[in-house]
């Protein structure tokens, strides 16, 4: 078992990175929480990670920190909600957040996380209502995941087509992830900011 990785950053994306250790390079994928406080290409870097082993591969998942991780493993323990939509969690909402949620029962913030339905909403709130206690840390709401979208007809290509992927990685159809990215996009924010903004968008 793979529990924490030190090494240099080699290639990065909003949901995934190669991370060499010791001159072997490990592909492993994060939440865009965690993406955001990566730093720059050839930095040292040191994650957390959680391995899942399917019967036709090992996957690697990385977090930035505790909370994130602890997350993570409660997340995919819940019925119906495997590794990529427990990203997805991770990716829309800080874990503050989402701990707040599900105390106060807020399915209605739930169900705006990418390919969470109401059904889904529900088991995670009514099968984790105990167990998000078990999460280290104190916990300090953001607001910010509630702030509305706003719209900027002008963006940067590059950083446009790297967020339409981390959307498309997090579950959007292709065609929606792109006019999530053009609804929303605003050129003084960075890529992660741009990226939440466009999971927030109202179509």
């Amino acid at each position: 078992m793979i529990a924490r990785l030190r090494g240099l950053l080699v290639e990065k994306s909003p949901s995934f990175l190669v991370l060499d250790v010791a001159g072997v390079g490990y592909a492993v994928e994060v939440p865009l929480s965690t993406f955001e406080q990566l730093g720059s290409l050839n930095d040292e870097v040191i994650l957390l990670t959680e391995m899942v082993v399917r019967e036709d591969a090992l996957l690697l998942y990385g977090f930035a920190s505790e909370k994130e991780k602890a997350l993570f493993r409660l997340l995919v323990k819940v019925n119906g909600v495997g590794p990529k939509l427990a990203l997805a969690v991770l990716s829309s909402l800080s874990v503050d957040a989402f701990v707040q949620a599900v105390r106060e029962k807020q399915v209605s913030m739930l169900v705006k996380i990418p390919g969470v339905g109401k059904k889904t909403a529900e088991r995670l709130v009514l099968e984790l209502a105990t167990m998000v206690d078990a999460i280290p840390g104190n916990f300090v709401v953001s607001h910010s995941v509630t702030e509305n979208a706003m719209n900027n007809a002008s963006f940067d290509t590059a950083k446009r087509n790297q967020a339409v992927q981390a959307l498309e990685a997090l579950g959007y159809k292709q065609a929606e992830a792109i006019a999530r990215v053009e609804r929303s996009w605003r050129d003084e924010l960075a890529l992660s900011d741009n990226i939440k903004h466009a999971l927030q968008a109202t179509l």
